[in-house]
């Protein structure tokens, strides 16, 4: 028996784990690729209602969405006050405000669309998206985003706050 041994297949024959054993791998193939697309699509359609749904209600007319608690019993703007009202002016075109309420807001969806992007392309070729930033990139990020929030606190920072 050519290509077995007492301990199963050898490296001549063929795999029990291979092609040959169980067909033709379809990992490439149009019908998964597609497949592959259907979680950056659903991502993609949730984000897609939340900004609907924000775009919609209003965050500056009261009583819609509840107050930051930080906020309300500190009196200091935590790093994601006012992303609302900047969501709901970046649906509505308006980037001048939008970057006002929440510039670090605005740059997490462009970030958010970026590495959306990536994904999909990945998805749709059939590859996994591998995001593995190095220490120093979460490092920085973490340090700018603890800048923007110490800065929109300050009196000289009140062109951060939303």
């Amino acid at each position: 028996m050519r290509g077995v041994n007492a301990h199963g297949p050898s490296a001549h024959g063929p795999s029990a784990h291979g092609p040959s054993a169980h067909g033709p791998s379809v990992q490439g193939t149009p019908r998964t690729r597609w497949a592959g697309l259907a979680v950056p699509t659903g991502i993609l359609t949730a984000v897609a209602w939340a900004f609907a749904y924000v775009g919609a209600v209003d965050p500056n007319r009261p009583g819609h969405y509840p107050v930051c608690p930080l906020l309300r019993f500190t009196g200091l703007y935590c790093p994601g006050c006012g992303g609302l009202r900047s969501a709901h002016a970046f649906v509505h075109g308006d980037l001048a405000t939008a970057l006002q309420d929440n510039a670090a807001a605005v740059a997490g969806y462009l970030v958010f669309a970026v590495l959306w992007t990536v994904w999909a392309v990945r998805a749709a070729r059939g590859r996994p998206l591998r995001i593995d930033p190095s220490p120093a990139w979460l490092w920085t990020a973490g340090a700018l985003l603890l800048v923007f929030t110490i800065v929109r606190n300050l009196p000289f920072g009140g062109w951060l706050h939303p």
